[in-house]
C-alpha cells in the first residue's frame, strides 16, 4: 500500500472512530507499527491529527476531512452511483454539480459518455467546485460555468455572496448534489453552512434535483441543511442500502435508484 493510500485510510478511520492506536492501525493496514508511527508523526506535522501516547486522535472537536483524503472509502460504490447519475442526464442539458467526491465521479462519468463527444455544447456544466471545473475544462464540447466566491480548501468549493450573482442569472435542467447526510425528515445537509447555502441556490435554479449519496450517508443528519427531502426528485445510492430506508424515501415521493 502506498503512503498516500495509507494516509487516506488512516484519516478515514480516525474520523469514524475519533481515536486510533498504533498497533490497531498497523493490524488493519497490514503494515509495521514503525510505519504507522511515522505516518502519525508526519500527519501531525500537517495538523491533520493530534499525536497521543501510543496513537492519535482527531484534530479538533468538529473535524471535516479534506476532499483529497476522502477518495479511498466507498470508491467503487461512488463510481457506480456516478455512472447511474450521469445516465440520467440528457445531451444538451444544463447541469449543476456541487463539490464532493461523488459529484467529482459524476463529472468523470459524463466526460467519457460516447454521446457527449460533440455538440454545441454537448452539455453545460455549472459548478462551484474548482476541481470539477478543472477536469472538465479540457473537454471543448462542454460549456463550463464557474460561480464566483472564495475557495474552501476542504472541498475545493467556492462559497460566499460572490456566487449569488452568477446563480441568480441562470436556469438549470438538473442539479446534482453531493451530500454529507440525507434523511427523509431533515433533508439533505452539509457540514458547512456557507457551502450548504450555495448548494441550496443550485437546487432552487434547477427543474429537478438528484442526490448522489452512498448508503452510509442515508438516514443521517448534519449541521447545515441544503434542502428539504421533498425538493429532491431522485436519490441514487448503492446496494448496501436497507429496504426500510428505500421505502421511507419512496413514501416521501422520491424516486430511488439502487446500483
Amino acid at each position: 500500500m502506498s503512503r498516500d493510500a495509507r494516509w487516506k485510510t488512516l484519516l478515514e478511520l480516525l474520523v469514524e472512530r475519533g481515536r486510533l492506536d498504533v498497533e490497531e492501525a498497523a493490524a488493519e493496514l497490514a503494515v509495521s507499527a514503525a510505519t504507522i508511527r511515522r505516518d502519525f508523526d508526519q500527519l501531525a506535522e500537517q495538523q491533520m491529527l493530534v499525536r497521543t501516547r501510543g496513537g492519535a486522535v482527531v484534530h479538533g472537536v468538529s473535524y471535516e476531512l479534506p476532499l483529497r483524503y476522502k477518495t479511498a472509502r466507498h470508491a467503487s460504490e461512488k463510481q457506480r452511483i456516478a455512472k447511474a447519475v450521469a445516465d440520467l442526464i440528457a445531451p444538451g442539458e444544463a447541469v449543476g454539480l456541487t463539490g464532493g467526491t461523488t459529484t467529482t465521479e459524476v463529472a468523470r462519468a459524463l466526460a467519457v459518455r460516447s454521446d457527449l463527444t460533440s455538440g454545441s455544447p454537448a452539455l453545460t456544466v455549472v459548478t462551484n467546485a474548482l476541481n470539477i471545473a478543472n477536469e472538465l475544462a479540457v473537454r471543448p464540447q462542454f460549456k463550463i460555468v464557474v460561480t464566483g466566491g472564495v475557495a474552501r480548501p476542504q472541498s475545493y468549493e467556492l462559497i460566499g455572496p460572490l456566487a449569488d450573482g452568477v446563480l441568480g442569472q441562470i436556469t438549470l435542467d438538473v442539479a446534482v448534489l453531493g451530500v454529507v447526510a440525507f434523511d427523509v425528515e431533515h433533508g439533505a445537509a452539509a457540514h458547512d453552512e456557507a457551502e450548504a447555502a450555495i448548494n441550496r441556490l443550485l437546487c432552487e435554479r434547477a427543474e429537478r434535483v438528484v442526490v448522489a449519496a452512498d448508503s452510509s450517508k442515508l438516514g443521517r443528519r448534519a449541521f447545515a441543511r441544503i434542502c428539504a427531502a421533498e425538493s429532491v426528485n431522485t436519490l441514487v445510492t448503492d446496494a448496501a442500502v436497507d429496504e426500510d430506508t428505500v421505502h421511507r424515501f419512496e413514501d416521501a415521493g422520491i424516486r430511488v435508484v439502487v446500483v
